[in-house]
């Protein structure tokens, strides 16, 4: 049996929105956000604060999205960060050109068995870039992350279909969207089995590695309910003929676009043309307020 995120129906501005409206504004923030000349924080700011004003007219239990956003800020710190911060890699050349003072000097690393060294620097123009780089990415985060929390889960395939994507295509992201949550549910049930057998994983001396090490017996048996279940979703759409014709959906009229959805869709246009705009004259390359640069030193 298939489940969903913790969606909870409320009375919202965002909820209220149409589904698509709210998918193509989060196509149009993306788009804007990586544009390759966009990489001035005083034009990623305004447009981070709009979509947290957004996610905060969604008004999304904390006990609900504590877990995602807990994985979406480590990832963002020690990923993102420690790589804009460490290499300066993966944005602008100005990064790496930038004759900036070194803030920090990390001991040197050398590969064992090669004679290939690396002397880690930590420059200004690289911790700035790692400020900008978070900004970018928690900017298209933060509206992503609200898309399972709010929308039903009956509407996922409706949504893409009305879209104009193929069936299949609708209802291969309609199950996408439903695998993690039934992936952690199997493997919660599973973790649950062995611990009433007596296998213990909690109370561990050794730490978290020595948790993920009593985590690998349950990988088998996770791995194979989920062959299992993806196995009994195809016969089932087999037994259904699904793919042999055009097939009708139960919830089509529900969709229906209002003034609000197209004015919430015209906000995100705009600004992915504005963007686009700045980009092409030129504006909008990285830069380093001449504030940090006095902190830094």
């Amino acid at each position: 049996m298939l489940v969903t995120w913790k969606y909870r129906q409320r009375d919202t501005f965002v909820q209220r929105l149409d589904p698509r409206a709210r998918l193509l504004f989060l196509a149009c923030v993306i788009l804007a956000i990586t544009i390759p000349q966009m990489w001035d924080i005083r034009l990623l700011l305004p447009l981070f604060l709009l979509v947290l004003t957004y996610y905060a007219l969604a008004r999304i239990e904390w006990r609900d999205v504590r877990r995602a956003w807990i994985f979406i800020l480590l990832f963002v710190t020690f990923i993102i960060g420690l790589n804009a911060l460490i290499s300066g890699r993966g944005g602008p050349l100005e990064v790496l050109q930038e004759q900036s003072a070194v803030i920090l000097q990390l001991p040197t690393i050398r590969l064992p068995f090669t004679q290939w060294s690396f002397t880690p620097q930590i420059t200004i123009a690289k911790a700035w870039f790692a400020v900008t780089q978070m900004v970018r990415v928690l900017t298209m985060a933060t509206p992503a992350i609200m898309i399972p929390y709010t929308i039903d889960p009956s509407l996922y395939g409706v949504i893409f279909r009305r879209m104009r994507l193929p069936d299949k295509a609708a209802y291969s992201i309609d199950l996408a969207f439903r695998f993690v949550p039934t992936f952690g549910r199997d493997f919660m049930t599973t973790l649950d089995a062995q611990r009433a057998r007596g296998y213990e994983v909690d109370k561990l001396r050794g730490g978290l590695f020595e948790r993920i090490r009593r985590l690998a017996p349950l990988v088998v048996p996770v791995t194979m309910l989920g062959i299992v279940s993806g196995e009994d979703v195809v016969d089932a759409m087999d037994l259904r003929a699904f793919g042999t014709h055009p097939r009708t959906w139960i919830n089509w009229d529900t969709l229906r676009f209002e003034l609000r959805d197209y004015l919430f869709m015209g906000l995100g246009l705009a600004i992915l043309v504005l963007f686009i705009w700045l980009g092409s004259q030129g504006i909008g390359v990285f830069w380093i307020p001449p504030w940090f640069e006095a902190l830094a030193g």
